[in-house]
């Protein structure tokens, strides 16, 4: 980022880890000053750990990035270039011409692949890859989208699919992802099936049957 010269923080959340985390954090702000860190003392999980972030944020953009390396740090270089052509959300895809995957466990690529194409022709968009959590908004977007109520992997639904839906500008680009490869990912495909029907089956209904009550005001 700073060879590209844009202005940033890294917000590290800490959600109720037991190992050296917090050591290791404190050492790198030590040396990054933009680092910035706070842990999840509340109920824990992947949803409620972001929701802290977006809370803490300062900047007029956020990036949501996984902290296993899996998400490229050149892509978030792409997607603040994109935001500068005036779009509002940047929605990465693995699955378009010029994106990549490596690695992907083959279970959770098929169950991926089905899952976001039902969303798509569920909603009528031209996304295959919304359950992908490494997305960039801007601020109002955020702040369009509250209430957040996802605790889980679901909220890498919710705000996307919210934001399309109360008409905030978006693009597509393509992007690479790799396997983790060290320890384990915290997604468990058999927990998250029904919460993730339940918060697409909750947008499904804002986007059909709400008439608009929630769409930003231009």
């Amino acid at each position: 980022m700073n060879k590209n010269k844009i202005k940033y923080e890294v917000i590290i959340i800490d959600d109720g880890s037991e190992d050296n985390t917090n050591r290791i954090v404190r050492e790198l702000i030590k040396v990054y000053p933009s680092v910035v860190y706070f842990r999840n003392n509340g109920k824990n999980g992947f949803g409620n750990a972001v929701r802290l972030g977006l809370n803490k944020f300062n900047g007029d953009a956020v990036a949501i990035m996984m902290a296993d390396r899996s998400d490229s740090p050149l892509d978030l270089v792409k997607y603040w270039n994109t935001l500068q052509d005036g779009y509002e959300c940047v929605m990465g895809s693995r699955f378009i011409h010029g994106g990549k995957v490596i690695n992907y466990p083959k279970v959770k690529l098929i169950v991926n692949r089905i899952v976001n194409m039902l969303i798509k022709y569920a909603f009528k968009i031209d996304t295959n890859d919304i359950t992908n959590a490494f997305k960039m908004y801007r601020r109002e977007v955020i702040l369009g989208c509250q209430p957040l109520i996802s605790p889980h992997f679901n909220l890498t639904v919710e705000i996307p699919l919210k934001a399309i839906i109360r008409g905030y500008s978006w693009k597509v680009v393509p992007i690479s992802w790799k396997n983790r490869q060290k320890g384990e990912a915290k997604l468990k495909l058999k927990e998250m099936g029904s919460r993730y029907f339940f918060i697409v089956a909750y947008l499904w209904l804002e986007k059909y049957f709400s008439r608009g009550d929630y769409k930003r005001k231009r």
